[in-house]
């Protein structure tokens, strides 16, 4: 997207970092740990409360986070590419894995999201992929 950079790359490639968040049913953050706070540039108020689509990047296809929601309601795992949007308006991919987290009687709870760098690979193979669904829902 025009005017948005990513963030520096130093930061992403050359780190070992886990991004952790927690959501309640409806997508509103429950927490955030601290890496993920440092790279989306935002503090932990303005996350806590607030629905985790606020980092969406609008490059990314509605149909992903369609796939993303049917797969989590129905407690299975959901992994996937995601670029990411920063307060500042710079953005960066990570590798996402969103575990359903279930009560003791099997009922969903809520969701544990853990995110790290993606790989230049997967970058380069999912832009493409990405582009072409956003295309098609134009």
């Amino acid at each position: 997207m025009a005017g948005i950079e990513p963030i520096d790359e130093e930061r992403i490639f050359d780190e070992d970092w886990v991004l952790v968040s927690q959501t309640d049913l409806e997508g509103n953050i429950l927490y955030a740990n601290k890496k993920f706070r440092e790279v989306s540039g935002y503090t932990y108020e303005e996350l806590v409360g607030n629905p985790h689509n606020v980092i969406r990047h609008p490059d990314m296809p509605k149909a992903l986070f369609v796939k993303m929601w049917e797969t989590i309601q129905s407690g299975q795992v959901f992994n996937a590419t995601i670029k990411n949007l920063c307060k500042d308006g710079k953005y960066y991919w990570i590798d996402l894995e969103i575990l359903p987290i279930k009560d003791e009687n099997g009922n969903l709870e809520n969701y544990m999201a853990a995110a790290s760098a993606s790989s230049r690979k997967n970058i380069e193979e999912t832009q493409e992929l990405y582009r072409q669904m956003k295309e098609s829902e134009k």
